[in-house]
């Protein structure tokens, strides 16, 4: 004798419910077997509709129209919902897109003096703490600092004119080895602030051909060019280095 057994299991479908007040929809899973007075009372949560007010249509996945549901004794199961279908909600009383127009939302809004009065803004926290634009200057401090970098820029200057066209040197960077070549430029550029030395390197150690940017400075080669500051060039007798690639 051969035994059956039934195994009964509630079946859940998936669908999107969108509205009149909201067209971009929510994907949500329901038994089948809720009454569509029931699935209403859920869909109020959803979309600001009162149930009562509700009109049901089932869509495709596509958005076309499969049936309206207008029974609402009858489970959801009873019409043919399937999985990723949609359930579009009809309120007449509600206008279209209502939560979409931002239009609508009214906004709060502030004078420039009312916003000033705040205790409370960030602007009053910035000035309570003495941040930003809001930071008490030094004029002491502002003197100071603007001696110090004038003392830096005659430095420099006075440094750089120590430098001529056509000596040789070996420039120092940080991290890096020292390299030899020529200085080919002295003086101030169009690419940065301050004085400049341009080198043309004995090997391809550079980044450009003495160009930079569309301005000419000097001519060498590709990848033989470069422009460092005059602190980091020391002239003098710096022949080219033998590196032992000439033929015995």
């Amino acid at each position: 004798m051969t035994e059956h057994y039934v195994v009964q299991t509630q079946a859940v479908v998936s669908v999107t419910v969108t509205s009149t007040v909201n067209s971009f929809g929510s994907i949500k899973r329901f038994p089948k077997d809720l009454t569509i007075t029931t699935l209403k009372g859920k869909l109020e949560l959803l979309t600001g509709s009162v149930s009562a007010n509700m009109k049901l249509e089932l869509r495709s996945k596509d958005n076309k129209l499969v049936c309206e549901m207008t029974n609402d004794d009858v489970m959801l199961g009873s019409y043919p919902v399937e999985d990723n279908m949609i359930i579009h909600v009809v309120d007449p009383t509600m206008g279209t897109g209502a939560y979409e127009d931002l239009s609508t939302v009214k906004k709060f809004e502030l004078t420039e003096e009312e916003y000033a009065k705040k205790s409370d803004s960030v602007r009053a926290f910035k000035q309570r703490m003495k941040m930003g634009q809001f930071k008490e200057v030094d004029p002491e401090e502002v003197k100071r600092e603007a001696e110090l970098k004038s003392k830096k820029e005659a430095e420099e200057k006075t440094l750089a004119e120590s430098i001529k066209v056509g000596e040789r040197c070996e420039v120092k960077l940080p991290e890096q080895l020292p390299k030899r070549g020529t200085v080919r430029y002295v003086g101030k550029t169009e690419f940065k602030p301050g004085h400049w030395v341009g080198i043309e390197y004995d090997e391809p150690h550079g980044k450009n051909d003495g160009s930079v940017k569309g301005k000419r400075y000097f001519e060498c080669r590709a990848k033989y060019g470069g422009f460092v500051k005059p602190n980091q060039v020391a002239v003098g007798d710096f022949p080219e280095e033998d590196l032992g690639l000439d033929e015995m």
